[in-house]
C-alpha cells in the first residue's frame, strides 16, 4: 500500500481551533485540519507553511509537534504529523476549503472529521480544556 507523508496545523486561538470542510474528493464535507503532502526533500515545517499559505492564504507561526497519526484510508497509508499553530495575521481566504469554522473545546465534536483527525481532535479537546493553548 502507498504511503503518503502529511502535516497538519492545529491552528489555536482564543481557545479555539480552526476547522475546515474540504471542498474536493472522496472526503468531500468532511471536516480536517488544514495542511497537506511534504514533497521530497521539504522539511514537515517548511511544507505546513507552505500548505497554509496555498489554502488559506495566511502566514503561521509554528509552534512544537503536537502529536503524529499512522492512518490506513482504504486507499493509502497516512502518516500525519499535528503541529500547534498561531495565526500571524487575523485573516484567512478558503482557496480549497467549502467552509472554516473556529471551534471551542466542547464544541469540537460537532463536525464529522476525518478518520485520521479523530486522535488529535480528542488530543486537542484535553488541550483546550485545560486552557493551555499557545504554540510552543
Amino acid at each position: 500500500m502507498k504511503t503518503i507523508h502529511v502535516v497538519a496545523a492545529m491552528i489555536v486561538k482564543d481557545g479555539r481551533a480552526l476547522a475546515a470542510r474540504r471542498g474536493y474528493g472522496n472526503y468531500k464535507d468532511w471536516w480536517e485540519f488544514p495542511g497537506g503532502k511534504i514533497k521530497p526533500g521539504e522539511s514537515p515545517e517548511s511544507a505546513l507553511a507552505r500548505e497554509i499559505r496555498e489554502e488559506l492564504r495566511a502566514e503561521i507561526r509554528i509552534g512544537s509537534l503536537f502529536c503524529t497519526v499512522s492512518y490506513d484510508y482504504p486507499e493509502f497509508h497516512m502518516e500525519m504529523q499535528c503541529y500547534l499553530c498561531e495565526l500571524v495575521s487575523d485573516e484567512i481566504v478558503l482557496v480549497e476549503h467549502e467552509d472554516a469554522r473556529w471551534l471551542s473545546a466542547g464544541e469540537l465534536e460537532d463536525v464529522r472529521w476525518l478518520p485520521s483527525d479523530i486522535k488529535p481532535v480528542k488530543k486537542l479537546k484535553e488541550l483546550l480544556r485545560a486552557g493551555r493553548q499557545e504554540a510552543r
